[in-house]
């Protein structure tokens, strides 16, 4: 505690810092302003709190603010990480409703008391030091203190803290209950397979939490749960799935539809990276994070996909070993998977070889990039390796449209080296992607496949293996290498069955009857 004590000092001196005021506003001029900033809940914010906003608020910040100012309101706020939504939610927005008279008690749950006593900190330090809100509303502030977990104002609200389990019955401030209720950043991944305690997490919300608002008709009702949605048996993605049912009843029934999901990732899509807070980051800043995280985090993190680890290809099936030699291999194939996009799909083509019953992924390259560079790496390899020598090696790239076009890049690039590397494309018609990827599957659980122990380091073989133990049929996870290998793999098959297969040349011996 006396770290927090600390970090609550420095904390308040910050806000104090950042909240200068001009001394020389006439009353009419600060009147003015106010009803001008209270009329929108961002340009409030952004004003009263500099030391937050150091971007301009996103949409979905003032779309959170709207529906918690109905009377009756229950609201799941799902942000990726870095959106600000607990910023907003735990404080900008019951301060709003506070300073524009539409908040009496507020609730504040975090995962632990420790977490939620931090969380109503904030709230004190700007009833006590933004200078802003003093010298716009008076000073405030009453008694009361967030170490311990409660605080009051001159205008008799209350804030309290709660850890997540802890009992709230009973709580109130007078005759009043609470009609703010903040859940923040509750769940846990440890406990997402603990299926009992998800369950009671959800009835404790639902029940206990929910069953702190007034019951009589007219009352005040604003509840916001605030965590991203990282895994399917967490507490929020139940929670979202009750939220589903109870909006869809409502519309059944023609009522008044008052839970409502708010659900925003970083980005549109993994394509263009079109970010949903533009005033904070670029698509380019979106792109470079996703390329310097490993898939299945950015996909749980900033994107509400459900990865989990090891659904089709488990971890422990990922083998590594030193490769052979390429004349020791039965048949060697290059497979690549390109898409019609530049820097868009990850452009993937491995080197695979296949010995016996084993198959070894020898050279990777799996990037969000041009396909002229994977064009370059390829005939970089060929110069460095000698792979001229080795016949046995077969060139292939996958698809049925625009094959010319990407054959071509292969070529361009031999122009300038004068000399081709005959790649070829694989027309054959081909089942849907996540059959054949999950198709392979056996040959991992067998300990069939190997990875170069050369290259466990490199990206490109890093991202094969997030690929693939993130890969669920269905899912938005890339896919590109899993689909690549695959097809090398086809291919390898087609080879060595003909070449195991025994044939027989000569006269028939004839038989009497």
């Amino acid at each position: 505690m006396e770290k927090l004590l600390l970090q609550y000092e420095d904390h308040c001196r910050k806000v104090a810092n950042a909240t200068s005021v001009n001394i020389a506003e006439t009353a009419r001029a600060l009147n003015d302003r106010k009803a001008r900033l209270e009329a929108e809940y961002n340009s409030w914010f952004e004003y009263y709190f500099p030391h937050y906003a150091k971007a301009k608020c996103a949409w979905f910040h003032k779309k959170a603010a709207l529906l918690l100012q109905e009377q009756e309101c229950y609201l799941e706020f799902e942000g990726f990480r870095s959106s600000a939504k607990s910023v907003h939610a735990g404080m900008g927005i019951p301060l709003f409703l506070y300073f524009t008279n539409r908040l009496r008690f507020m609730l504040l749950v975090g995962e632990t008391e420790i977490k939620a006593k931090k969380l109503l900190s904030s709230i004190q330090s700007e009833f006590e030091f933004n200078k802003r809100l003093e010298n716009d509303y008076g000073p405030r502030y009453k008694a009361g203190d967030w170490s311990t977990g409660d605080f009051v104002t001159s205008t008799g609200a209350r804030f309290t803290a709660l850890g997540f389990g802890q009992s709230p019955r009973g709580i109130r401030e007078g005759a009043d209950r609470p009609d703010y209720i903040n859940v923040d950043d509750v769940d846990n991944k440890k406990h997402v397979k603990n299926d009992s305690l998800m369950t009671e997490g959800v009835d404790y919300i639902t029940e206990e939490i929910w069953g702190c608002f007034d019951e009589a008709d007219n009352a005040v009702k604003r509840f916001v749960y605030t965590n991203n949605n990282f895994h399917k048996n967490s507490i929020t993605n139940r929670l979202e799935k009750q939220f589903s049912v109870l909006i869809e009843r409502a519309r059944e029934e023609g009522q008044r539809i008052v839970h409502h999901i708010l659900k925003v990732k970083a980005v549109k899509d993994l394509v263009s990276f079109t970010p949903e807070w533009p005033e904070k980051t670029s698509a380019d800043y979106w792109r470079r994070k996703y390329r310097n995280t490993p898939t299945r985090s950015f996909l749980r993190e900033y994107m509400h996909e459900h990865v989990a680890d090891g659904k089709i290809f488990k971890a422990s099936d990922m083998q590594w070993k030193k490769m052979l030699p390429y004349k020791e291999y039965d048949a060697l194939n290059f497979y690549g998977d390109l898409s019609f996009k530049d820097n868009a799909c990850h452009k993937g083509m491995f080197l695979v070889g296949k010995k016996d019953r084993e198959i070894h992924i020898i050279h990777s390259f799996l990037r969000q990039t041009s396909r002229a560079k994977l064009a370059k790496w390829l005939y970089d390899l060929y110069q460095d390796k000698n792979l001229k020598e080795v016949s046995k090696i077969r060139y292939y790239i996958e698809g049925l449209f625009a094959m010319d076009e990407f054959v071509n890049d292969f070529d361009t690039e031999g122009d300038d080296r004068g000399y081709y590397i005959p790649v070829t494309a694989d027309k054959r018609p081909k089942a849907d992607k996540d059959e054949r990827i999950e198709a392979t599957e056996p040959y991992f659980e067998r300990r069939n496949v190997y990875f170069n122990i050369d290259e466990k380091d490199s990206a490109d073989q890093i991202e094969l293996v997030d690929q693939y133990l993130a890969f669920e049929k269905g899912s938005g996870a890339p896919k590109d290498g899993p689909d690549a290998v695959e097809g090398a793999i086809s291919k390898l098959n087609i080879v060595t069955r003909k070449s195991k297969g025994l044939f027989r040349f000569g006269v028939r011996a004839s038989h009497k009857y």
